[in-house]
């Protein structure tokens, strides 16, 4: 597997990127209407799925990297609650909402195989350097 120098090289945070220009397009355009509460905490756990792998993998620790990752996968859980409220007040059309949750269900995956990677790997992450096997 290659190295991963950076946060913006990693899959499941170009797709979190993508997730959070779709739904801050929707936004600007007044798809949530005036429901700030939903545009507020919407915006935020979208933001946070990719904040968090950011966080994680600056933090240059594999076991800290993981536990950033499982509260971004915890923020995409989130993230779907609130689609389905933005559903049901019909702010959002079934097919935004399938693309969005498609989205999200796929950022899960991804992060769920790079905590498994990082689970059975040797390298404990670049502050461990002189530990690694």
């Amino acid at each position: 597997m290659a190295v991963i120098k950076r946060f913006e090289e990693i899959l499941s945070w170009q797709k979190a990127r993508e997730l959070n220009n779709i739904v801050g397009e929707m936004i600007d355009t007044g798809k949530f209407k005036n429901s700030f509460r939903l545009i507020n905490q919407i915006e935020g756990s979208a933001g946070s799925i990719m904040d968090n792998i950011a966080e994680g993998f600056e933090r240059s620790g594999n076991r800290e990297f993981m536990q950033f990752l499982y509260i971004s996968k915890g923020s995409c859980g989130e993230f779907r609650s609130q689609l389905y409220r933005a559903l049901d007040r019909k702010y959002l059309k079934a097919e935004e909402f399938n693309v969005l949750y498609s989205l999200t269900m796929e950022i899960i995956i991804l992060l769920q195989k790079l905590i498994e990677y990082l689970e059975s790997s040797a390298l404990k992450g670049s502050k461990y350097k002189n530990r690694n096997a």
